[in-house]
Parts: structure tokens; sequence; C-alpha cells
């Protein structure tokens, strides 16, 4: 744990009159890492977004494990809270899912990145986002020339409501009812012959913008990394019968140029918080990276397989 400590450092950016504060890793340049060494070789660096309303750190300190594993991969990390969230300046958005499914925190993001890179001499940025954060994490992409890769885990494409007392009563009945459970599937098959009508075209409720950002970076060639969880009543990729199928639907449209990656992970969850989601998504990662950017460090600097696959996350680390 010390040695941890010695290697993460707590910084601020001012972006748009606020002080954003975060963590930054210091990638692995060898015997010693330094400010110096790392603008040397250009490391490309990792910048994991908030969780919804969650701290940097994420749920089980799942971040704070996949950033201190890639660093000493040799890759620069940084976990920042956004504005209103964790220990940055400013206030939350309300309606924090209108603002976050908008793109409001894009030129946030877009601005903190292009500092990012400067600051420590980067080859360029890596945005990694979670469920709301990939929103954010798409949005942010286009605006970015410093962006050169995204990193989405459970990403969603449509415009989520608020849910009311009568449609979580409703849940509820659906789920502890054979009778609610009955309707539910009705329901849902009637969704699904509607989606054969409509031939395979986005619902209502798509978030139309998302999805044109999407085209544009996949279209044009941008890595993307997509990691899937389970999904209630789904199939692997598939969602379950009546939900439209964004990823399919996104896979046919991006094009021949698309260098997009598309992965399930098994027996986890949304959060990937587990112990099976925390290691699965630290091997993807590490997979993805050293594909599309691999690190470059000094000879003799390579860590053993048998020391990586010995990170643990059940630490508690400091954020």
């Amino acid at each position: 744990m010390t040695r941890d400590i010695e290697t993460r450092e707590a910084i601020e950016v001012p972006v748009t009159g606020l002080r954003l504060r975060g963590t930054y890793h210091k990638p692995n340049m060898g015997t010693q890492a330094s400010a110096g060494a790392a603008e040397k070789s250009k490391v490309v660096g990792l910048l994991f977004l908030n969780h919804g309303f969650l701290p940097r750190a994420a749920p089980g300190d799942s971040a704070v494990g996949w950033a201190n594993a890639l660093a000493e991969d040799g890759y620069a990390c940084f976990r920042f809270d956004l504005p209103g969230l964790g220990d940055s300046d400013g206030e939350a958005p309300n309606p924090m899912l209108d603002f976050v499914n908008g793109g409001g925190y894009a030129p946030v993001v877009s601005a903190l990145a292009k500092q990012l890179v400067e600051r420590f001499s980067l080859s360029g940025i890596v945005i990694v986002g979670h469920c709301a954060g990939s929103v954010t994490a798409l949005f942010a992409a286009p605006l970015t020339r410093e962006c050169h890769g995204l990193v989405l885990t459970d990403p969603y494409f449509f415009l989520p409501r608020e849910r009311t007392r009568f449609r979580n009563e409703l849940s509820e009945w659906t789920s502890f009812s054979r009778l609610g459970a009955l309707a539910s599937d009705l329901y849902y098959f009637l969704r699904h012959i509607r989606l054969l009508m409509r031939r395979n075209r986005p619902p209502w409720n798509a978030n139309l913008p998302l999805l044109r950002c999407w085209n544009q970076l996949a279209s044009a060639g941008m890595p993307i990394l997509v990691l899937k969880a389970p999904a209630l009543r789904s199939r692997d990729f598939k969602p379950r019968i009546g939900e439209f199928d964004y990823l399919n639907y996104l896979r046919a449209m991006s094009g021949a140029r698309s260098r997009v990656t598309m992965e399930f992970i098994e027996n986890t969850n949304h959060s990937f918080a587990d112990d099976r989601g925390r290691a699965a998504v630290r091997e993807s990662l590490e997979k993805w990276l050293g594909a599309n950017f691999p690190a470059r460090r000094p000879a003799g600097s390579e860590r053993s397989s048998q020391a990586a696959r010995a990170s643990t996350y059940e630490a508690l680390y400091p954020r």
C-alpha cells in the first residue's frame, strides 16, 4: 500500500472557472516513475469518469484497481470528479439524467483532456466511461482532438426517465407475482412485434444525437472497446425480447473502417465491481490497450504475468 501511495498524486485542474480534483496514477517507466520519463516516452493517458453520481473511485473502488494495474503497465491514468460530483467544485446538475443524456458534461471533459495532455506531455487520451459516464465519453470524443480511443462499459443509448411511484410498484408486482410475470411477458412480446414492424429502426426514446456521435467516431476508425454485463432476461449481447438491440444496430452502422471491439463479460453485474467483473475488465483493458496503444517503457521494466495477475482489488486504496 505504501508503494501505491507513492505512485499516486492528488491533482487539480481549472476548467471553466471551476477546480476539478482527481487522482493521477503515475505510469511505470522502469525502476523509477518520473514526470521526466513520462514526457520522453509520450505515453497515452486514460481518463476515468464518474460512474453516474458516484465519486471517482467507483463502486468497490474498482476504478482505483484498474488505474493502478494499468499505470503499472505503463499508462498514465487519471480519475477525475466532474463538476458538482465528489471533490470537484460546482453544483450537481438538476435533473442529472437530462443533463448527462444531452451531453452537458462533454465540453468540460474535452477541456480537461486537453489540459492533461499538455500538462503531462501525453501522446493522447483514452476516455473511459461507465453507464452514464459512457454517454459523456461519447459526447466528449468528437469535441476532443486529443481523444484517441474510447472504453464504454455497459453503455446505454436511450433516454431513460425517472421512474414514478406507480412504475416502481408495477415493477415489484411483475417480479413477485406469477400473474404479474405473465403480464410482463405479454407486454414484451407485443413490443417485440412492434419492433419487427418497425424494421429495426430505433424506438421513439432513442438518444439520436448520441447515436450520431457513435456513427461519426466509429466510421472514422476511432478504436472503441465496449464491455457489456448480463442484463435481466437477456441472452449475451442480445437484449430481452421486446427491447431494441442497440449494439447490433450500432455494429451494422459503423462502416468498413470501424475499429469497434465488443465483449460480453459473464457472471458479473452492471457495476463490474465484483471479483469476476473487476478482473475481466482489467484483462480486457490490458489486451485492448496493448493492441491499439502499446505502452512504451524502457527495456527490463516489463511486469511479470504472475505479478500482473496478483493485482488485488480488495485492498482499500486512498482516494
